[in-house]
């Protein structure tokens, strides 16, 4: 009997991890250093029209009177038997069999994943929004994007007059209030999307933690119990996170999968998750598209300030605060930008949300 050639027999396991390990290793090279260098002088200048409409348009939403259940009304007629108006927007308690929260993985839901929410539950004092903003007749919320079109606008004290300040992952206040404020009342993020500094925390904020792989709960545990995160575990977050949130465990949330379950599979139509070997169904909303959907379940009225994907421009900044550039969102492989810029041009046109920046037509 022949021997098989060396170049069909499996690998044994420890290879098999580090081929793949090499794999991904190179595409985040990859992701790191193929984008094209920024024009960086297009963030330094802004176009005085731009300043004044960004002004207009905030001024505007002050102006009028406020104009309670209007989000929730809007998105039901929008998007009707897709969108859940009763639907909790934060994790309350273990759901039941029959609930869609068992139906399926993280991020859409909590399938074997019971255990560890019951225990995370339990460190937490408080589930819910806080009262004296549930009390609240009828509450503005505006949604802080992380987009370079936020630098120059000179829009933070407007911005500050909110009553729900949502800001999404790392983006930072220190150095850049001018522009994108310095009122936080949720931040909504993931480990990896965490801020690194204690400066970008403050007393009060809400952190609200979207969990998306089993590693997310361990961390999640920690954080609350002002933990140290074993250094083997850290392995399997593919950037730094945060080693410590300087908040108290009231003040940690965690989102309801739900929202992320009915934004993407109704509301967006992406397909359900199919089980694969290697790459992505791009299915996942990003962090901005879902914080939207949850401050119509927390808020009257929503506005928006740095959302807008200019892919033409591939060489304009993405971001307010670093020189990533824009050609930058054509290498992702988690988000679909088309069909969530056509989702925002729909939710402004039939007016659910007000875009203050204008970065999205």
């Amino acid at each position: 009997m022949t021997t098989p050639s060396m170049a069909f027999l499996p690998l044994p396991e420890p290879r098999c991890m580090l081929v793949v390990f090499g794999v991904w290793l190179l595409y985040i090279l990859k992701l790191n250093y193929t984008a094209e260098e920024c024009d960086m002088k297009k963030l330094n200048y802004v176009d005085p029209a731009r300043i004044k409409r960004a002004h207009r348009n905030t001024q505007e939403v002050f102006q009028k009177e406020c104009r309670p259940g209007h989000a929730k009304k809007t998105m039901d007629l929008l998007f009707k038997g897709k969108y859940s108006m009763d639907l909790e927007p934060f994790v309350q308690k273990i759901p039941t069999a029959s609930e869609a929260e068992l139906k399926y993985d993280p991020p859409f839901g909590f399938r074997k994943f019971s255990s560890k929410v019951q225990s995370l539950l339990d460190m937490l004092p408080e589930h819910d929004f806080p009262e004296h903003l549930r009390a609240k007749h009828c509450k503005r919320c505006v949604v802080i994007g992380n987009g370079g079109i936020l630098h120059g606008l000179e829009l933070g004290h407007a911005l500050n007059q909110f009553d729900v300040v949502i800001r999404l992952n790392s983006a930072p206040i220190e150095g850049y209030s001018e522009h994108v404020g310095n009122k936080t009342t949720i931040r909504m993020t993931y480990p990896e999307g965490a801020p690194l500094s204690d400066a970008e925390y403050y007393a009060n904020d809400l952190f609200v933690a979207v969990l998306f792989k089993s590693v997310d709960f361990k961390w999640l545990q920690a954080m609350v119990k002002n933990e140290s995160l074993p250094f083997w575990i850290r392995l399997f977050f593919w950037k730094q996170v945060a080693e410590k949130i300087p908040l108290q465990p009231k003040h940690f949330r965690i989102l309801n999968p739900v929202i992320i379950k009915e934004t993407a599979f109704d509301i967006l139509q992406y397909s359900e998750p199919q089980s694969r070997f290697w790459g992505h169904d791009k299915n996942i909303p990003t962090i901005g598209i879902i914080a939207i959907v949850l401050a119509t379940h927390l808020c009257d009225e929503v506005s928006l300030a740095g959302f807008g994907y200019d892919l033409s421009q591939p060489r304009t900044p993405l971001h307010y605060f670093d020189s990533q550039c824009m050609g930058a969102m054509n290498w992702q492989v988690m988000h679909n930008v088309t069909t969530e810029t056509q989702f925002l041009q729909k939710l402004i046109k039939e007016g659910v949300v007000q875009d203050l920046s204008g970065g999205i037509h």
